[in-house]
């Protein structure tokens, strides 16, 4: 017999890959370079040449049960020393490998991260607007996802809501900042105002409430600035970061959790996320991929092109009367739909070949979300035809 709970599941499939189909299949028809896709963050810059560089020397030079054998439950030892080497050179923090545990990306975080601090029938809060899979990765653990009204003008944290929500069933808060899908960076004083709200709490019902942090857009951040690391403000926090995008490697699923040292039960924690392991199937990542990645561990790809596209799309946005927050950073930009119904809007520019996705999945009906990780070459062609749209239409 199917398991219904995933059977179930079919039906509330990803709206962003059901766009991304649609466009691939477009294309196929019209050939892709006349589909403006603004459905799926796949970074489009190149990998470093370092990295890739990296990749050829070792394949070149060391043993093949090196390169391609299991790693260690926990992960490649000098991979997490270097990891927690660069957290503490970059962040101030005293991580040791003891804190560093080798995951399938963000998400393979994530799901040990959830699974650290709850059992079935806790809580975890996160604040719309959200990353959709959140509710599979949380609510799959067993522990429920409980959602925050966003703050639509700015789109920080929605305190008011938060500290009503934030009740004794809560183990955990999530946060994504740079976050997917507004581009909006948490504010130093929204972090701290997070961290004494949590502290408040864990001391009112007598046990920790842990912070976890999805950060795989920590590195693409817009003029010249940097995004507050979240743990240097909360000790029981959890970093999870992917090189997904930094690195412009999402296909290579390699990522980390990092347990802040002052954290309670820090170095037991990451010999726990073995164990877990053993229950999710998401040990033993790529042993090259992690090598790989420690030797380009301070590196990114060029990353300058998200904010080229973000100027062009948001400029264009604010001219066509279209109400938008400027994005911080990462590679998305969150504009309010110029009619109530976001899915209506978006059926309505795919006949324009423009692929935008609703965002009622992300917990703000009436927005919707661009993914602008493509060539600035296809932007500028995009702008004329997404003038056209809003001014037939609206």
């Amino acid at each position: 017999m199917l398991v219904q709970k995933y059977k179930d599941m079919l039906s509330g499939k990803s709206v962003i890959r059901e766009l991304s189909e649609f466009a691939t299949a477009r294309g196929k028809e019209i050939g892709y370079e006349n589909v403006f896709d603004y459905s799926l963050g796949n970074p489009s810059v190149p990998v470093p040449q370092e990295f890739t560089d990296a990749m050829i020397r070792m394949l070149q030079n060391e043993e093949t049960n090196y390169l391609h054998g299991y790693s260690p439950s926990l992960g490649i030892t000098s991979v997490r020393e270097k990891v927690a080497a660069s957290l503490e050179r970059r962040f101030g923090l005293p991580y040791r490998k003891e804190h560093i545990f080798m995951t399938s990306g963000a998400a393979g975080a994530i799901a040990h991260a959830v699974r650290l601090v709850t059992v079935p029938g806790d809580e975890v809060l996160t604040f719309a607007p959200f990353f959709p899979e959140y509710h599979p990765y949380v609510d799959l653990s067993g522990a429920v996802l409980k959602v925050v009204p966003p703050q639509l003008d700015t789109f920080q944290i929605n305190f008011e809501k938060a500290e009503e929500m934030m009740t004794e069933k809560v183990m955990a808060v999530l946060v994504n900042t740079p976050n997917n899908p507004t581009g909006v960076v948490y504010s130093e004083e929204t972090i701290k105002k997070l961290a004494a709200l949590m502290t408040e709490k864990s001391k009112q019902y007598g046990h920790p409430i842990y912070l976890i942090t999805d950060e795989p857009y920590r590195e693409i951040v817009f003029g010249g600035k940097t995004a507050p690391c979240v743990s240097k403000y909360y000790d029981n926090s959890i970093m999870c970061y992917s090189f997904s995008k930094s690195l412009s490697v999402p296909g290579e699923r390699i990522g980390y959790v990092a347990v802040n040292p002052a954290c309670e039960d820090a170095e037991t924690f990451i010999y726990m996320c073995g164990q877990i392991s053993r229950g999710i199937g998401h040990n033993c990542p790529s042993s090259i991929i992690q090598l790989a990645v420690a030797e380009t561990i301070d590196l990114t790809a060029d990353l300058s092109v998200y904010e080229t596209n973000m100027n062009l799309i948001y400029n264009e946005l604010v001219d066509l009367g279209i109400t938008v927050v400027k994005p911080d950073g990462t590679f998305y930009i969150f504009p309010k739909a110029p009619e109530e119904d976001a899915k209506a809007f978006s059926k309505k520019a795919l006949k324009y070949d423009l692929i935008l996705v609703p965002a009622d999945t992300f917990g703000a009906p009436g927005y919707f979300r661009m993914a602008y990780c493509i060539d600035t070459e296809k932007v500028e062609r995009s702008l004329p035809v997404l003038r056209k749209f809003i001014k037939e239409n609206y």
